[in-house]
């Protein structure tokens, strides 16, 4: 037995706009599948993807175990040298004693408390992000307000320099662009480069904090130390360009995404925005909002696609696979599963639980989850706060994503306050 075969669109921006209604149909034609463009086969439901996710056969490294030549892989692409060593060298893309360590060591210094510790900067950087726009008239939300939080406060708590921050965000979706399953040779070029200057930066500020600490996490991962083994200097830029990558990609397309929900929500009548500006000048208001997030992030998932790699011979799903052999599992399509979420497709700011896949499940489970959802929430709420007017532009253009599906994002999103 094996499995049916499906071409996912996934550079379509058709399919990129809205994946869900196909998604939905496959989820319940072809709920696996493999893509013989993509070489991959495709997990759709919640049930799966949780499995999956969890399963010691299958892991997001496979050279830990097995040499190219041993999974007939060819010789790596000299064009990518640098993306390809950091890759290989952070915790995300680690499995085994290797991704046992670096989380432990960096775990030691992105903690709980220096994360809830952020709280009263974050809303100081909100309220002056919203004084600007309070006064004028329509505005990208994507550009003047989703965008600069998560950048400033990553930036913040590793102890880049505000002169230096500049290129963060332009490195950061260089980068990423080499996740999505195609890519071109400029993109390639792009990744590169802003892997070795990022590199370089985070070079000189390790050197610096060595010699001189200060109260920031890039001092923190210098001093971590676990029975006398700490971070190499290559592990320490590595994990810090990762935590810019996952620390603000996620909260940007997060927060853009779920307010254009609640926005399209409310054009249709629907009141679950009114519900929140209602809550928002409450102290007490933040766990409403949390929940909130809880459900924006299920509904319109900001990183649809992960993969995993095949860890040993095995099936899955009547598929035989072996070492090497990628599983796609889409997220996007899990957290509208309705065998786990009541009336997925549709909004529901009170669900409870809400078992969503989001930030993953598992050893790989999300480091920045905290982070990220302590963003969200208050940037929403101080958005419900601040404009509790806000309306879609133009509520009859379609919505317009940059990049593709692996990191799905909005271009922008025109917004104005009645």
């Amino acid at each position: 037995m094996s499995l049916p075969t499906l071409a996912l669109p996934l550079t379509d921006a058709a399919f990129v706009r809205d994946p869900y209604p196909l998604l939905a149909q496959i989820r319940e034609e072809t709920p696996a599948f493999h893509d013989p463009n993509l070489q991959r086969v495709f997990l759709t439901r919640h049930a799966d993807i949780s499995a999956l996710l969890r399963d010691r056969r299958f892991g997001r490294s496979v050279l830990h175990r097995y040499s190219r030549d041993e999974l007939g892989w060819p010789l790596p692409d000299p064009r990518q040298a640098n993306f390809d060593a950091f890759n290989g060298n952070h915790m995300l893309d680690s499995e085994g004693e290797k991704h046992a360590r670096l989380r432990s060591l960096v775990g030691l210094a992105f903690t709980p408390r220096r994360v809830e510790g952020l709280t009263e900067r974050i809303e100081t950087l909100l309220a002056a992000q919203l004084e600007g726009l309070r006064a004028g008239g329509p505005f990208d939300l994507v550009s003047a307000y989703a965008e600069p939080l998560p950048v400033t406060v990553i930036a913040e708590l590793l102890g880049v320099p505000e002169a230096e921050r500049g290129s963060l965000r332009p490195w950061s979706a260089a980068i990423v662009r080499l996740y999505e399953p195609t890519h071109t040779p400029e993109e390639q070029a792009g990744a590169e480069r802003a892997v070795l200057e990022f590199g370089a930066l985070l070079r000189d500020l390790a050197a610096q904090r060595r010699r001189d600490p200060q109260d920031d996490l890039i001092t923190a991962l210098v001093q971590a130390e676990q029975d006398g083994d700490r971070l190499t200097e290559q592990e320490l830029i590595d994990t810090c360009i990762l935590l810019l990558n996952a620390g603000h990609e996620a909260s940007v397309n997060g927060l853009s995404a779920g307010v254009l929900a609640l926005l399209r929500d409310q054009e249709l009548g629907g009141q679950w925005w009114k519900t929140l500006v209602q809550a928002a000048p409450h102290a007490d208001s933040l766990p409403v909002f949390r929940r909130a997030i809880e459900e924006l992030l299920r509904f319109d998932t900001p990183l649809p696609l992960f993969e995993r790699f095949a860890l040993e011979e095995t099936v899955l799903h009547g598929e035989s696979l072996n070492p090497g052999d990628k599983v796609a599992l889409l997220y996007a399509s899990g957290n509208r599963d309705p065998r786990r979420f009541d009336a997925p497709d549709s909004l529901n700011l009170n669900r409870d639980p809400n078992p969503h896949l989001t930030f993953g499940l598992g050893s790989h489970y999300c480091l920045g989850a905290p982070l990220a959802r302590l963003e969200l929430a208050l940037s929403l709420r101080a958005l419900c706060r601040s404009v509790p007017g806000l309306h879609l532009a133009d509520a009859g253009a379609p919505a317009e994503y940059v990049g593709g599906f692996v990191i799905r994002g909005l271009a922008r999103l025109d917004v104005a306050a009645r």
